[in-house]
C-alpha cells in the first residue's frame, strides 16, 4: 500500500505541477467568475469555489510533503555516498540530519570559519599575482652588469 501512494503522490505532483494543470486551474475560475453573473453571485456560488479550493489544498499538502521527503531522503542517500567515497571527506558528515540543533548550529560555525580562512587565503593569492616580479634577481634598477 506505501509503494502505491507513493507512486499515486509522484504521479498526481507531476501532473498538478505541470503548466497544463495551471492553465486548467485559471480556466476553472474564468468559467467560475463567469458563472458569478448567472447565480447572482449567491452564497452557494462562492461556497463551490470555496470548498473545492479547500478539499484540492488539503489533498495537495500531504501529497507535496510525501513527494518533498522521498526527494530529501533520496538527496540525503547521494550527498552521503559522495562522502563515503572521498577520501579527504568526514565520514562523521553522513547522517547530518540526526544532529541536534546545537551540533548543527556548531558545523555552520565551523563551515563558515572555514569559509572565511579560504577566502583571505585566496585574497593574498591574488595579490601575490598583482606585484610585479623583480627581473634578474637585483630589481629593477642597479644591479651587476653582465660581462
Amino acid at each position: 500500500m506505501r509503494d502505491q501512494f507513493h507512486r499515486i503522490a509522484l504521479r498526481v505532483s507531476n501532473t498538478v505541477g505541470s503548466p497544463s494543470s495551471f492553465f486548467l486551474a485559471i480556466f476553472v475560475i474564468v468559467i467560475w467568475g463567469a458563472t458569478g453573473p448567472i447565480f447572482h453571485y449567491s452564497d452557494t456560488w462562492q461556497l463551490v469555489i470555496n470548498t473545492g479550493t479547500t478539499i484540492i489544498t488539503f489533498l495537495m499538502v500531504f501529497l507535496i510533503q510525501n513527494t518533498q521527503n522521498r526527494d530529501a531522503r533520496v538527496l540525503h542517500l547521494k550527498l552521503d555516498e559522495l562522502i563515503r567515497a572521498s577520501v579527504k571527506a568526514r565520514n562523521s558528515l553522513v547522517d547530518l540530519e540526526e544532529l541536534s540543533d546545537a551540533e548543527i548550529e556548531k558545523l555552520e560555525k565551523e563551515f563558515r570559519d572555514l569559509h572565511g580562512q579560504i577566502l583571505v587565503l585566496k585574497e593574498s593569492k591574488d595579490k601575490r599575482k598583482l606585484k610585479p616580479k623583480a627581473k634578474g634577481g637585483h630589481g629593477e634598477r642597479g644591479g651587476a652588469s653582465a660581462p
